[in-house]
Order: C-alpha cells, then structure tokens, then sequence
C-alpha cells in the first residue's frame, strides 16, 4: 500500500496486470481492508470476548466495574501510569505531535470552560505497560486505554473532556536503498531503519463513535485521504491479546503437539553415534514442526560446532530468533577458529534490527559476515558444513524452505533435507562462492537459483507435461501464485490437458475452472494449527516420462522471487524422501480434508467434508513414533492415493 501511495505521488501511470491504475488499486484495498475490519470486529465483539466471559475471563469496561474495583484501578493508576504519561496539546504553540508506527493513542478534545475555546490533545497509551490489568480475585480484565480514559481529568486540570477515542496510526515500512551507492551496507540500513520510523502514515484507524471533527482533523495533520481509514467497533490492536493467551487455561487451549525425533536420527542418539553418520548413510527428509528442528537442523549446526573435525560451516540467514541458538552455535565455531561464514540478509523485512545485532555479535566472534549480492535479497535457506573424515574432505548440507528460526520453527510447516551427497555439496559449494565472492554463475546439478535459471526450468518443466497431455501432472505448494508469466504458463498447461493441483496458502491471481482457459486447474488453501510454509513442486514426468520430478526450496511464483531474490530449490531424489512428499501433498488434497477452494470467480470457498479430518493432524499423527502413534478415528493408518497416483500410507 505504501509502494502505491508512493506510485500516485510520483504521477505513475503504469496500470497492474488486471488493468488497474495506483489510485484505483488503493480505492479496491480500502474497500477490501473495510470489508475485513468489520469481520474482525464481529469475531471478537460477538464470539472471542462473549465466549472469554463465560469461560470466566471476563474483559470489563470501566463503566462495569464496582466501587472497591474502580478504586482499585485508580490506586493502580496513580502508582503505575499516571508518572509515565506525557499529554501533548496542539495549539499555535505545540504542532501536531509525531505518532509512532502502531502504536495506540487516545485523541482528546477539550474544553476551557473559562474561555470556551476547544483544543486536541493526543495522549500515547505506554507500551511498557501490559494492555490487559488483572483485577483482584480473578473478578476479570480492564484495558489499559479504558483505565487511562477514565482518568483523563487527572492530565488535563481544570478541563473539561468533551471526547476521548482510541486511534492508531500505520507508517511506510518500506526501506529505500541506493546499495550501488552505499559504502557500508550494514550502516546505511542502521540509517534507513532510523528514518523508517518517520515514513509517512498510510492508513488511520479509528474508534467508530469518533466526531467527524476529530477525524477531519488526523486525516489533515497525517496528509491522508476518506479511503486510507477505518473505523472499528472492537479494540484497537488485537496483539494485546496474547497476553490473555499465557492465562494458565489448558483446556480453553489447542492440545500440544510435541515435535518428535525423526527416527532415524533418535535411533543413532541412542546408540551413541553421530548426525554425520545418519546423513552419509542416506539424506533425511524433516517436516516441521511434525519433526522437531531443534534435534535436526539445530542439532546439525550444533554439532558442527563442537566437531573438531569440522573445518568449515557457511550458512544463509534471513530470519532469526531474538535467542537464536543457530547464531550462538556459529560464534561458538568461531570462537573455536573454524572458518564459519553467514550470510546475513539485512534487509529482510521487520528482521532488519534483529538482523543488525546479530551481524555485529557474529563479526565480533570471528565470523566472516556477508549481506549478499547488491540489489538482490538472499532468501535463500542453506547450510554447508566442510568436514574432515578418513577418507577426506566431505561435505553435509541442508537444504530448507523456512528460515534458521526457531521461534517460527514450532509453528510454520516447512521441509528441510539432509544430505552428504558430493554432487549436492559441490552445488552449495559454488552457490556459496557466487553469493561471497566474485565467482562466475555456475550451472548446477540438484539446485534450481534465482534469478538466473529458476523461472526458464520451470516454464520448461511445466510445457513438458503439456507433452504428454491428458497423462500430465503437476502438483504445487507454495506460500502465493502472482507471477503473471508462471499463471499463463498454467493456464497453457491446463489448455493442452495437465492435471494442474495447486495448494497456495495467501495470494493467487490465477482463476481455476474457467472453461476454455484453466478447467483442468483446481486451487486449495490449508488453514490450520500451523502456517503452511513449505514450498514443493512435482512434475509428473519431469525431464523422463517415466520419472517424476520433485523439488523443495525458499521460492513461491512470484516476480520478487524469480528476479529480485537469491532463492534456491533442491531436487529430492530418493524413493523414501518423495514417497513422504506425496503423503504431505495427497494428505493435503485429500477429499476429507478441509480447507478453502478457489472459485472460478476468484472468490474463496469453505470445503468442509461431512467427515472432516484436519490434514496438519493426519501429519502430526504419522510423524510419531510407531509404537505411540495414535489411530485415526479409532483405526488403524490408511491408505490413499497420492499426489502421483499411487497408494501412499499414512505412516511413511
């Protein structure tokens, strides 16, 4: 939205692929965005707050407390709020105060009852402080900016309040960076994020009860328009409510799913032997969070660390954790005088300051710090570890669709392999060099990169199945479809007969099932416990008719993706590793299990089977170790047909 602000202001006349203009797009985003915050109002009005209150966390306005309550709150108040709050008045003598990025404010109007005159003031709701105040006896919860209302009188003596609303303000995030022209990348960010937090405001929100004068007067003084603000019946800011999420509530919650060991790697745990020897036997193929990342790949890098006969470790790192044990596992390498080097993405979108620290404590450790190719991002998620053994030099590498985080490891779904094999390690090995150096594009064997041969392989492979027609096949899972040339590429395919399946969580700007274009093209969406994060792509004849093709990786479709980004897909070529892909994608696509459908009119749809089974639980439920695993349904594991049409268990 901040890019098309900045489109209208600069006089772009360059219309999207469906024809439309900046100012229409914003026009469509105000209409859509309105349509969503009414049903998100309705969500926590009418369900999440009612359904709260009669399981007894009552959320309590300040007009429903009693008197030993309110005086409670108002101690409370008078200790804890009222010394860190700063009203700042708009008048000839005080401007229009700064307002932060999402942070919450209440507006204020007030009155002189000397003089008359009227003026606005903002008060800022501290974020220090927690957004929900427990009451005493467990008698419920009061909002903080409901606390801070009813005591305005206390900031503005001797005023009168006329009117008092919550508001918030949403800024351009956007970074603009000349990196031909920056001597220093790492300093030039640190410049950009300080300047990011005065980009300019793209969208208002607003209590719906505020006046027409108090609304007239922010969309003046933040130089927005009617189509850049919403009104809200329900809080403003909803992350507050992850506080009431930590309420020792077990059964208001979902049950926990533990992570297991894959198997193979506890057998080895157990009988004392290395990750190393598990991966030179044969790759292993990890599903997270049905597989635990921690006993997997931050066991990899971990032990690579310790490994005297380790030599060298080199890494991509695009999203890290705040206490990211990948990070202190590569200074603890260093410390250890292996040559470790990470390439740091610092511009990786609300990571950037994270990214920062992390960089400046892997360089202080040793660690040779790169931020990648000038104009390009590293999305890209790999590991290389060089490793000394009797035979010599071998190489063991991951391949992985999510990033080295392990917060978001417990809850996005995402693949990773595990492998010693040389081809594959030559193949990282000069990818590695290209990002770090001044090596010339290499053509490899088992990876797919962008921006160099990603998209011509894969128009490639996908007119191959057009070969063969009706017999075609592809299957895709990705994060969004909206490349224009990859939709007409599939539009073709399903022209000439392919069987086109498509699992696409977010955005999709292809149209499946219209006659004479894509009726052979279906589109599903899976929502569920975890957020679907893995990408996957299967041609059913690849470059052999006989062999199907199959490959994980970093890259949806999209034009960032294809040509603005360093991404990398590897192909899986094991029997065992695709057998448990097509379990991923039949599970998925299965008739029972629900989910969302793209209509041919571009509109979602709700599948929601008789018999529903969640597939993210069928999954969890074949990732446990055999003799714990739980039956489905009373029953023992089935079997359905997979993404390629054969029979695939459910436990494989």
């Amino acid at each position: 939205v901040a890019a098309l602000h900045d489109q209208l202001a600069a006089g772009v006349s360059k219309r999207s692929p469906d024809g439309r203009t900046a100012a229409q797009q914003l026009v469509a985003v105000a209409d859509r965005v309105n349509a969503l915050v009414r049903r998100q109002d309705d969500l926590v009005a009418k369900m999440l707050l009612p359904s709260l209150g009669t399981a007894g966390i009552r959320v309590l306005a300040w007009d429903d407390l009693d008197t030993d309550h309110a005086k409670e709150l108002s101690a409370w108040f008078e200790a804890r709020v009222f010394p860190v709050l700063t009203p700042l008045a708009v008048d000839p003598a005080h401007p229009f105060p700064y307002i932060s990025n999402l942070s919450l404010n209440l507006a204020v109007a007030v009155r002189d009852p000397e003089s008359g005159e009227r003026r606005f003031a903002r008060v800022k709701v501290p974020e220090t402080l927690p957004r929900f105040v427990a009451l005493s006896n467990g008698a419920g919860w009061v909002r903080l900016e409901e606390i801070i209302s009813a005591k305005l009188a206390t900031l503005f003596l001797g005023m009168e309040i006329e009117e008092h609303r919550p508001f918030r303000v949403t800024r351009n995030a956007d970074l603009s960076l000349e990196e031909e022209d920056a001597d220093d990348l790492l300093a030039a960010v640190e410049m950009e994020l300080r300047r990011r937090r005065f980009g300019r405001a793209v969208r208002l929100e607003c209590d719906e009860r505020m006046s027409a004068e108090l609304v007239q007067l922010l969309l003046e003084e933040l130089d927005l328009g009617p189509e850049d603000i919403s009104f809200h019946r329900a809080p403003i800011g909803l992350t507050g409510l992850f506080q009431l999420l930590a309420i020792d509530r077990p059964d208001l919650k979902d049950e926990p799913w533990v992570p297991v060991t894959p198997p193979r790697l506890a057998d080895a745990a157990e009988a004392g032997r290395t990750i190393f020897s598990v991966v030179r036997e044969r790759d292993v193929l990890v599903h997270h969070p049905y597989d635990s990342f921690a006993d997997s790949v931050e066991e990899l890098i971990r032990h690579a660390a310790e490994d005297p006969k380790v030599l060298t470790i080199k890494v991509t790192l695009y999203r890290t954790s705040g206490d990211s044990p990948i990070a202190r596992a590569l200074i603890q390498a260093a410390e250890r005088r292996k040559q470790v080097v990470a390439l740091v993405e610092l511009k990786a979108r609300f990571d950037e300051e994270a990214n920062i620290t992390w960089a400046k404590r892997l360089e202080q450790a040793g660690v040779h710090v790169m931020y990648g190719l000038v104009g390009l991002k590293t999305h890209a998620k790999c590991v290389l570890i060089v490793r000394e053994e009797d035979d010599g030099l071998r190489r063991y590498v991951h391949v992985g669709t999510g990033n080295y985080n392990s917060s978001t490891a417990r809850v996005y779904e995402d693949l990773g392999l595990l492998s010693a094999d040389p081809v594959l390690g030559a193949d990282l090995t000069a990818l590695f060099n290209h990002l770090t150096g001044y090596s010339r594009e290499h053509t490899y064997a088992r990876l797919l990169d962008a921006p160099r041969n990603l998209r011509p392989r894969l128009t490639e492979l996908i007119a191959n199945e057009g070969v063969y027609g009706g017999r075609g096949h592809i299957v895709m899972k990705m994060n969004s479809l909206a490349d224009p040339a990859m939709v007409e590429s599939l539009y073709e395919a399903s022209n000439r007969g392919v069987r086109v399946e498509l699992l696409i969580r977010g955005i999709c700007c292809l149209r499946p099932g219209v006659p004479g274009m894509s009726e052979n093209i279906t589109v599903r969406s899976i929502l569920g416990r975890y957020l679907e994060h893995s990408r996957i792509f299967r041609f059913a004849h690849g470059a052999d008719e006989d062999e199907p093709l199959y490959y994980i990786g970093s890259a949806d479709l999209m034009p960032r993706n294809l040509d603005r980004r360093v991404e990398i897909l590897v192909s899986v070529d094991d029997a065992g590793q695709r057998a448990r892909l097509d379990t991923v994608l039949a599970t998925s696509l299965a008739d029972d299990a629900p989910g969302w459908e793209l209509r041919p009119d571009g509109a979602w749809a709700r599948r929601y089977p008789e018999a529903a089974y969640p597939s993210q639980r069928r999954l969890h439920e074949a990732a446990q170790p055999a003799a714990h695993r739980p039956s489905e349904r009373g029953g023992g594991s089935t079997t359905r047909r997979g993404a390629g049409g054969r029979e695939v268990n459910d436990g494989t």
